[in-house]
């Protein structure tokens, strides 16, 4: 990646940022010149991408972070602000889906219910909460949270994943107008399908690869591309933006999903 100053002097914090989309906008933050806190689960995973970064001409650090912890989500962005001297951004891209246990509402056990809405929607919601006064602080910033296509069009039988992620783009939508007091844009990107590990499944099974590739009118997506959507919200270009939710989904909501799908 080549290095520019879009951002520099800006200290941006990603979650989920040991891979998939979360390490490709770790990447994409720091090629645009802010220090960047890989946070992950996998503390190893995390590392991993911020010597990426360090070695693309970056500047990061890695924290490891379970965001279902309201405790520990607090931790992070007092760390983020203790190593690098404020914070700015903050992407929130840690999520899980679940398909075989994840499913029909009546046939679910309520542990993984618990689970997925605690990751990816609770876990928004302690980070978004730990991090608010310190954006403040640092003269405002920029939360981008991640929703999803599933936010707009579900699948069905990924009733908790669905749930998690409407409630991630309507908590964006109302979360926008008191953060914008202190001088905070929050908003959201909804991606479609993109090849990354949480998608295994899909590449993995040439019909559902075939399928979802019809699905989406300009084909499938790359994490990367995401990340430049990650930039643009980051960044003073957006500053119109906030309460958004983007649909960044090659326009996969746009069209009647392929009949293999269902």
């Amino acid at each position: 990646m080549t290095s520019t100053s879009e951002l520099a002097g800006r200290v941006a914090v990603v979650t989920g940022g040991g891979s998939g989309l979360g390490a490709a906008s770790a990447r994409a933050l720091g090629a645009a010149g802010a220090t960047v806190v890989v946070a992950d689960l996998d503390a190893d995973a995390a590392a991993s991408v911020a010597d990426v970064v360090v070695a693309d001409g970056g500047a990061a650090s890695s924290v490891g972070v379970d965001v279902a912890d309201a405790a520990a989500c607090a931790a992070l962005m007092a760390t983020a602000v203790e190593r690098h001297g404020g914070l700015h951004i903050v992407h929130n891209s840690a999520g899980v889906a679940w398909p075989g246990r994840d499913g029909f509402t009546g046939d679910m056990d309520a542990a993984v219910w618990d689970q997925v809405i605690g990751i990816n929607l609770s876990g928004t919601f302690y980070c978004c909460r730990s991090a608010m006064a310190h954006l403040a602080a640092s003269g405002g910033g920029s939360i981008i949270n991640t929703a999803s296509s599933m936010a707009h069009l579900p699948l069905g039988m990924l009733d908790a994943y669905a749930a998690s992620k409407g409630g991630v783009a309507m908590l964006t939508r109302s979360m926008a107008s008191g953060a914008g007091r202190v001088g905070v844009r929050v908003n959201a990107i909804s991606p479609g399908y993109v090849d990354t590990p949480m998608n295994a499944l899909i590449w993995q099974t040439p019909q559902l690869h075939d399928a979802f590739a019809q699905g989406h009118a300009t084909g499938l997506q790359t994490a990367e591309e995401i990340a430049e959507v990650v930039v643009f919200l980051a960044s003073d270009a957006s500053r119109s933006f906030t309460g958004a939710v983007l649909t960044c989904d090659r326009g996969w909501t746009a069209f009647k999903r392929p009949e293999a799908l269902g």
